[in-house]
């Protein structure tokens, strides 16, 4: 029994915290996703609070594995975890059923699973989770309540700052497929052997006045009494998607600028804004500074945004304007606005809006030791990731705790 309680509790533990982790990572990702959510459910009203809702699953996931999996109010945490599987359980059952949404997100970007593989992994946590509930008793008195709820309380004030400094200086770790080092046509191959969408084509020939839906094995094509009408095609299984399928750029004058971009041997800085007027002014006047900059300096800049075109060519500042997919920029960076630096389809270096280095360090002579400078990740988040860390390790195999816990862990009735 003691082997199957302490099974259930790593299993419960580690799934939640990893699942809250990764969304804290990317907030902004989890905010998109809940859009999509309220988009389908038409519930459109709640999109304003999609960020907030995000970081707070986030937070309520790891808080409550790291409760089961610590041992710091543990009964609190199984209720957690049973509160979040009883909401989401038949959630992700609509979800399979209805496919409104192809992916849930429940692990972010870092593992994409169908509706009914999250169905379905939800189902077997259900197992382990529902032992938990069944056999959890009033744990002992080794160590005070008050210590307890003081150990949950910090991690969640810590965790949910954690999300906000991945919020404002980009994700720790980038699980998209534009993160720094990666190849952007590279990403657009299809690797041979890899199948192809498969599609039913039917035919409608019309004779006599009747119309008659034909399959390509059934067509008339030697009978001239029937008159070809239309031609429909249905996609019926879907083949293999490369990471990177929708990466397109056109200026507002009509212009392709794709395939220029991606093989400049030249450095080329993408201002990316998904919509213009959902960006800080100032941030906005930050960027076309740099972009005057890079200009004078010879180094390929343009803005890029899915705003209309009329708004983008308000601005008349002597840049660029670009428009491509909403949903592609997001994908890029997840700040508004935020930057990419591309060298011959290479993805050399990714900012926000508030780690962007002085324009002064953009040129084109930059060495590999400048650019590994600018490239790196902010001292802040990575400083603070390594403290909540600390502090999450320390609970969790405490020697205090870990006795108080081996007395009392989880004991049946």
């Amino acid at each position: 029994m003691k082997v199957l309680k302490l099974a259930s509790r790593i299993i419960i533990g580690l799934v939640f915290m990893f699942s809250g982790f990764v969304k804290a990572v990317d907030p902004l990702g989890s905010a998109y996703k809940f859009g999509d959510y309220f988009q389908a459910f038409q519930l459109d009203f709640l999109k304003p609070l999609a960020l907030t809702l995000g970081i707070i699953l986030c937070t309520a996931e790891f808080i409550a594995g790291f409760s089961v999996l610590s041992g710091n109010r543990i009964k609190t945490g199984i209720w957690g975890v049973m509160i979040l599987m009883v909401i989401f359980t038949p959630l992700t059952l609509v979800l399979a059923l209805t496919n409104p949404v192809s992916d849930c997100g429940c692990f972010g970007d870092a593992i994409h699973l169908t509706n009914w593989q999250t169905f379905g992994k939800n189902m077997i946590l259900l197992i382990p989770a529902i032992f938990l509930f069944i056999n959890v008793k009033k744990p002992g008195e080794a160590c005070t309540p008050m210590k307890e709820w003081l150990a949950i309380i910090a991690i969640t004030i810590l965790f949910a700052i954690f999300s906000l400094l991945n919020l404002k200086y980009l994700q720790l770790i980038d699980f998209l497929p534009y993160k720094t080092g990666n190849n952007i046509p590279e990403g657009m191959i299809i690797p041979d052997g890899k199948p192809a969408d498969e599609y039913l084509t039917t035919f409608i020939y019309e004779k006599d006045g009747v119309e008659k839906e034909f399959t390509l094995e059934d067509y008339p094509a030697d009978d001239t009494t029937w008159s070809f009408v239309d031609q429909k095609s249905v996609l019926v299984k879907k083949g293999y998607v490369p990471p990177i399928h929708d990466f397109s750029i056109t200026t507002v004058t009509g212009e392709d600028v794709t395939e220029w971009i991606l093989s400049n041997p030249g450095y080329t800085l993408l201002m990316i804004s998904s919509k213009l007027d959902g960006a800080r002014q100032e941030n906005l006047l930050n960027g076309f500074e740099l972009g005057e900059w890079c200009v004078s300096r010879g180094m390929a800049f343009y803005v890029v945004t899915a705003s209309a075109s009329d708004m983008a060519s308000g601005f008349e500042n002597g840049l660029t304007f670009c428009t491509a997919d909403e949903i592609t920029l997001k994908t890029i960076v997840r700040s508004n606005p935020g930057y990419m630096m591309l060298r011959e389809g290479n993805i050399v270096g990714k900012w926000s809006w508030s780690t962007l280095p002085p324009k002064e360090t953009f040129v084109n002579e930059m060495t590999g030791q400048q650019l590994k400078k600018m490239t790196r990740r902010s001292p802040v988040l990575v400083a603070y990731s390594l403290g909540l860390a600390a502090a999450v390790l320390f609970l969790l195999i405490s020697p205090a705790l870990l006795t108080n816990k081996g007395k009392e862990d989880l004991r049946t009735s």
